[in-house]
Parts: C-alpha cells; sequence; structure tokens
C-alpha cells in the first residue's frame, strides 16, 4: 500500500475502523471519513500511531453529495487523488415492510446506496482526472443474495442488492481505464452494528445470545474480527488482484454455503 492514497468511508468504528487502521500500517496515506466526527478522528489518531502511513479524518455523511465531493477534493489536494477506495459506510434499520416507516427506508437506501454511489461516483472522477488506475471496494452484505431467516430485513437487503448490481455496472464501465471495482460480503463481524438499537442493558444478553447462534449456525463457529474483513479488502485493493474486477469476495465463515434445508 506504499504510496497508494485510500478513502474509508464508515471508518468510525468496526469494518470500516479495521481497514482504515490497515492501511495506514501498510504504507497507505487516507483520508477516513464518517458522520461520527469524533470516533472517526479517534481513529485517526491511533492509526496514526500504527503508522508508517498518513491520516486524516473528516467527519462527512455520505448521503450529501456537496460533503462527498469535499471530501475527495480535499483527498486530492492533501493525500493525492485516491487509488483505493472503500466505501463502506452503513446503517440497518429492522422491521417487516409494513412497518416500516418511509423515512426510515429513505434513510437506509440513501446511506448504504447512494452513499456508495457518490463515494464511487467522485472517487472514480477523481481517478479518472488524475489519469491513474484504482481499485474500489463496495461492502455488500449476504443479505444481497439471500433473506435473513430472522426476517424484517427489507430496507437494508434491498439497499444492498443495489449495492451489487452497482459494483457490476461499474466494473464493466471502468475497466477500460484501468479502475476495477469489486464488493466485499462480511458475514456476521464483531462490530458495534450486530446491537445496534438494543437498550444498552439488554445488550450483553443479546451479545450471548448472537454468540451461540454464530457457534451454531455459521460453519466456522465464530463471528468475523473486523481485521479479517480489512485483509480481504486489501487484497482486492491489491496488485495481486489486478484482473478481479465486478467480482463479490465473500467473507462470511462458510454461512452463504450452508443449506439450512434437513429434508
Amino acid at each position: 500500500m506504499t504510496g497508494r492514497t485510500a478513502i474509508v468511508t464508515g471508518a468510525a468504528s468496526g469494518i470500516g475502523a479495521a481497514v482504515a487502521r490497515a492501511a495506514c500500517r501498510a504504507g497507505a496515506s487516507v483520508l477516513a471519513l464518517d458522520v461520527d466526527g469524533p470516533g472517526v478522528t479517534a481513529v485517526a489518531h491511533a492509526a496514526g500511531r500504527d503508522g508508517p502511513g498518513a491520516i486524516e479524518a473528516l467527519a462527512v455523511d455520505v448521503g450529501d453529495e456537496p460533503a462527498v465531493e469535499h471530501a475527495v477534493a480535499h483527498c486530492t489536494e492533501r493525500l493525492g487523488p485516491p487509488t483505493a477506495v472503500l466505501a463502506n459506510a452503513g446503517v440497518e434499520i429492522n422491521g417487516h415492510a409494513h412497518r416500516v416507516p418511509l423515512d426510515a427506508w429513505r434513510r437506509t437506501l440513501d446511506v448504504n446506496l447512494t452513499g456508495a454511489f457518490l463515494t464511487a461516483r467522485h472517487a472514480i472522477a477523481a481517478m479518472l482526472g488524475a489519469g491513474s488506475p484504482g481499485s474500489v471496494v463496495c461492502t455488500s452484505s449476504p443479505s444481497a443474495f439471500v433473506g435473513f431467516a430472522g426476517g424484517g430485513n427489507a430496507a437494508y437487503a434491498a439497499s444492498k442488492g443495489g449495492v451489487s448490481a452497482l459494483v457490476r455496472s461499474l466494473a464493466v464501465d471502468y475497466a477500460a481505464a484501468g479502475i476495477r471495482v469489486n464488493a466485499v460480503v462480511p458475514g456476521a463481524t464483531d462490530t458495534p452494528l450486530l446491537v445496534a438499537g438494543v437498550p444498552a442493558d439488554a445488550a450483553p444478553a443479546a451479545r450471548q445470545r448472537i454468540d451461540a447462534q454464530a457457534r451454531e449456525q455459521i460453519p466456522l463457529g465464530r463471528l468475523a474480527a473486523p481485521e479479517e474483513i480489512a485483509a480481504a479488502v486489501l487484497w482486492l485493493w491489491s496488485d495481486a488482484a489486478g484482473y478481479v474486477t465486478g467480482s463479490h469476495l465473500v467473507v462470511d465463515g462458510g454461512l452463504m454455503a450452508k443449506s439450512a434445508n434437513t429434508f
């Protein structure tokens, strides 16, 4: 990653934070973005101690196009044109379709799908302007391919299905410019999103239940660590993945390979 410039959205925690720190350790110059300004600043400070790369942080709502455009311009001016991008910012609002408020549906799509589109759009424009190849990775989900057994996932699944379709289209459109576009598909990962929306006093019990489900349902018998997803993203950014575009790298412990069919 030495000599490369990375943009990571959703970098205040979880997978995004792990990717920002891993890229910095690998020598990249990193712009870490998140709507949580204090959180992403703390991640940047920690990553800066890891070194040897450089890192800056900005508070950005990825659904706000002027803010995303400004962030990419800031990256180009301060760190160089982006050559490695992770469009990772996401929210998950659960509920069956007949109970999900329209504003919650729209917010989910604004962050997860439109945010990925805007991040890719302006980063790719910067790559084209600089005449440099690059690698864009978007965070998809198993819910783009299968329905979750627990249900109540219509908004999130629709947003991630859109991300996966976006990846395929961008990969075809920009291959001739040397810009590769892929998706990473994390399975259940040990991040704050696992218990998002759970009251604080109920979080420990919810976490115990999630760990038990992971042991029972995931073939590898555990949750993923964010650093394991980060390793997949850095591989997709690397020259080792130079012939990989329009693809989905599934990092889910074997979950999508396992059928629940018992007859």
